[in-house]
């Protein structure tokens, strides 16, 4: 049976990698008596799957993993175990049955949407309507926007305007952020972090490192033709 769990990262949690949150993950389940299907072979391991890795200081409340299961409790039941073997920082939001021929999550990712706020003391002197302008100018009034984007192997030219769905200016207690939704996935994977910089770029000045606190609202499937779907609307609650 196979199971997908959403799950938040918070707090001192958001500086935990992801390799060493796979391995909390794969204790909490033991802890938690989830009876987790494991791999056959000399080396067992257990059946799970990680959505979009998050990036080292970023926060987020739509985190995915998929994982299978020889049994399964209901989704309350589940939750509440799982959720008595975290620590602060970590949260399960949602457990949900996936029909038998569902893709891992991390095939099928294509997009996540993100908040950036400033961080205490790199605030802008800008106000908000003053960057709804320059947004607007930089984002929506341009066909393309041509960068140059530093790969593992070469530089290669890319259309930033094809890869970020939506940009705009939001006022969080007052002060102004930003929200992005942008490509996630193995063939075309932006950050949010290459949005603004390139948009500081654009007003003339240069993105300091640790400007903005990065929080992942969600991750999703689909398309911008098709629609984008999150991945916790694929599975159905276990009564």
């Amino acid at each position: 049976m196979k199971i997908r769990i959403k799950f938040s990262k918070s707090g001192n949690m958001k500086f935990i990698g992801h390799l060493d949150t796979m391995r909390y993950f794969q204790k909490a389940m033991r802890r938690a008596d989830i009876d987790i299907a494991y791999s056959t072979g000399f080396s067992p391991h257990q059946i799970m799957s990680f959505a979009a890795p998050l990036g080292v200081g970023i926060t987020s409340e739509g985190e995915y993993m998929d994982i299978e299961v020889n049994s399964t409790g209901s989704t309350s039941q589940s939750i509440r175990a799982l959720n008595d073997a975290m620590v602060n920082g970590f949260s399960v939001l949602d457990y949900r049955k996936l029909p038998d021929h569902a893709k891992t999550a991390m095939s099928i990712v294509t997009c996540a949407d993100y908040t950036l706020t400033y961080r205490e003391g790199y605030e802008t002197d800008l106000s908000y309507e003053q960057l709804c302008e320059a947004v607007h100018a930089f984002y929506d009034i341009p066909e393309k926007i041509e960068i140059v984007k530093q790969t593992k192997k070469a530089e290669k030219i890319i259309d930033l305007k094809q890869l970020v769905y939506e940009f705009k200016v939001l006022s969080v207690e007052g002060k102004p952020a930003f929200y992005v939704k942008v490509s996630t996935g193995s063939s075309d994977n932006i950050k949010p972090e290459l949005v603004l910089e390139h948009f500081y770029k654009y007003l003339g000045a240069e993105l300091q490192k640790f400007t903005f606190q990065t929080h992942r609202h969600d991750v999703y499937s689909g398309s911008v033709t098709e629609g984008f779907c999150s991945l916790n609307d694929m599975g159905e609650v276990i009564e």
